[in-house]
C-alpha cells in the first residue's frame, strides 16, 4: 500500500518530486497516462474516462489516497467522480484547491465564506482543457470575492515539454505570456495550472516581470499532502518503495524523465 499520484504524462512528477522531499520516508505509485497524453485537448468525457479508469488501477495497487497531479484532470474529472461517489475508505485529491488556497492565504479546509483578498488581478496559464472547464474560477469564487482571473490557453506547451524541446517551450512561454498581457497588461499574480509548467517557471517568470508573483504547484502540493497525511495517517499505506508505471513505452518514458528530474527513474508498464 501507497499513496497514489497521477498525470497524464511526466508533469506530475514534479509534485512527485516535492513531495517526496517533503516526506522522504512516504512511498508513492506514481502513473502516467503516456499512451493518451496529452489530456488538455481532449473532451471532458473523454478526460473524465481516462482518469476514472487511472484512479481505479490505483485504488487495485493498493491506493486509498490518490492525489490527481494533473490540472486537466482535476478541471475536468474530480467533482464529476466525487458526485457518482468514492468507494468506501478511498479518497482522490486535486491539486487546485491547495494552490487557490495558498493564493487567498487561506488554510487547508477553511469553508468560510469568501472574503476579500490583497491579489485582484490574476493571470491562470492552463491546458485548453482545464481553461475550458472554468474549474479555478469556480473554485476561487467559493473563497474569494472581486478577484479578476484572465485565463490564457497553453497549447503546445506540454507536447514540448514531453517531446524534451525546451528550446520550444520557451518560445511558446513567450507567446502565450504576450496574448496574455494583451488582455491583462498588468497582472499582479500567475498560476502556473498544469503540473508540467513549474519546470518552465524562470520562463514565465522572465516573461512576466519581476512584479509579478509566479505560483507554482509543486511545493503549495507537497506542503497540503503533508498535513493531510498528518491528519489522516491511516491514508498513508505501509509500502516501502516508490513505483513508476506508464502505459506508454517505459524505455521512452524512463529517458524522458530522467531528464526531465534530472535523476534516475525507472518506468515499468502498467
Amino acid at each position: 500500500m501507497a499513496v497514489g499520484v497521477f498525470d497524464s504524462g511526466i508533469g506530475g512528477l514534479t509534485v512527485l518530486d516535492a513531495v517526496q522531499k517533503r516526506l522522504p520516508e512516504q512511498a508513492f505509485v506514481y502513473y502516467g497516462d503516456h499512451a493518451h497524453s496529452p489530456y488538455g485537448v481532449r473532451t471532458a468525457d473523454n478526460i473524465h474516462e481516462l482518469t476514472r479508469a487511472a484512479v481505479e488501477r490505483l485504488w487495485n495497487e493498493g491506493c486509498d489516497l490518490v492525489v490527481l497531479a494533473c490540472n486537466t484532470a482535476s478541471a475536468a474529472a474530480l467533482r464529476r467522480m466525487q458526485e457518482a461517489g468514492v468507494p468506501q475508505g478511498k479518497r482522490v485529491l486535486g491539486v487546485f484547491v491547495p494552490l487557490i488556497e495558498a493564493l487567498t492565504e487561506r488554510q487547508w479546509g477553511d469553508n468560510s465564506p469568501p472574503r476579500e483578498v490583497a491579489v485582484k488581478h490574476v493571470a491562470l496559464f492552463a491546458t485548453p482543457a482545464t481553461v475550458a472547464s472554468r474549474a479555478f474560477q469556480r473554485e476561487l469564487a467559493f473563497r474569494a470575492i472581486g478577484v479578476d482571473v484572465e485565463a490564457q490557453a497553453c497549447g503546445g506547451v506540454v507536447d514540448a515539454i514531453e517531446d524534451g524541446d525546451m528550446i520550444l517551450a520557451e518560445a511558446l512561454v513567450r507567446s502565450h505570456v504576450d496574448a496574455l498581457k494583451r488582455k491583462m497588461p498588468q497582472p499582479e499574480a500567475a498560476i502556473l495550472g498544469c503540473t508540467h509548467y513549474p519546470i518552465m517557471e524562470a520562463a514565465f517568470q522572465e516573461a512576466l516581470g519581476p512584479e509579478v508573483s509566479v505560483y507554482s504547484q509543486a511545493s503549495i502540493v507537497a506542503e497540503s499532502l503533508a498535513d493531510y497525511l498528518g491528519r489522516h495517517p491511516d491514508k498513508r499505506g505501509e509500502g516501502t518503495e516508490t513505483r513508476f508505471l506508464t502505459t506508454g513505452d517505459p524505455r521512452k518514458v524512463t529517458d524522458q524523465a530522467t531528464r526531465f528530474l534530472r535523476r534516475k527513474v525507472e518506468f515499468i508498464s502498467a
